[in-house]
């Protein structure tokens, strides 16, 4: 059958990473009308396929050079772009923020999510897992993007300034030595 064919692009493993492209531009579609929630809900069903599409392609021998780098590329929508969009348009859309500043800080971390993922991918081993990933993988990345979220929201931090900051070192954490286990 096609869908367990590894060098099908359209195996069983990459459709699961498809659809967390999908989930990812609904993401987009929900931020741009400002139904947040909803948004925060696309990103995480495409994280919860983000981490099945890895699964499906060890348990069925799907690995491959395409498959890695569409994950990579689904990494990049879902879990860079999506939360730097959620942030903008939920938080600094309207504060009071030197706009070169609030570019720095998210261009910074878009070229630091970007870089991890190009390296991942040239250090990576088609069907290879590590027992531990060194930096923070982009996913564990968006969430800790989407606490920064939930605090600004429940009103537990109230200055733009230090969700930037924090945009910051987390973009600083996805290339660090910090050894993070893999599921």
């Amino acid at each position: 059958m096609f869908i367990f064919e590894r060098e099908n692009n359209f195996n069983l493993a990459n459709l699961f990473t498809f659809v967390n492209i999908g989930a990812g531009v609904v993401a987009i579609y929900f931020i741009s009308q400002e139904l947040y929630n909803f948004a925060v809900i696309s990103a995480w069903i495409g994280g919860a396929f983000d981490i099945f599409d890895g699964k499906i392609a060890r348990k069925f021998q799907l690995s491959s050079e395409f498959g890695v780098q569409l994950d990579s590329f689904a990494d990049s929508l879902s879990f860079i772009i999506v939360p730097l969009l959620l942030l903008y348009f939920a938080i600094f859309k309207s504060a009071d923020i030197s706009p070169l500043i609030l570019a720095f800080g998210f261009i910074f971390y878009v070229i630091a999510g970007l870089r991890r993922l190009v390296n991942f991918n040239l250090k990576s081993n088609v069907g290879e897992v590590e027992k531990h990933f060194t930096g923070v993988p982009t996913p564990l990345g968006a969430i800790l993007l989407w606490f920064a979220y939930l605090s600004w929201t429940s009103g537990l931090i109230s200055n733009p300034l230090y969700i930037l900051l924090y945009i910051v070192l987390v973009a600083y954490l996805l290339n660090s030595k910090v050894k993070i286990p893999h599921p």
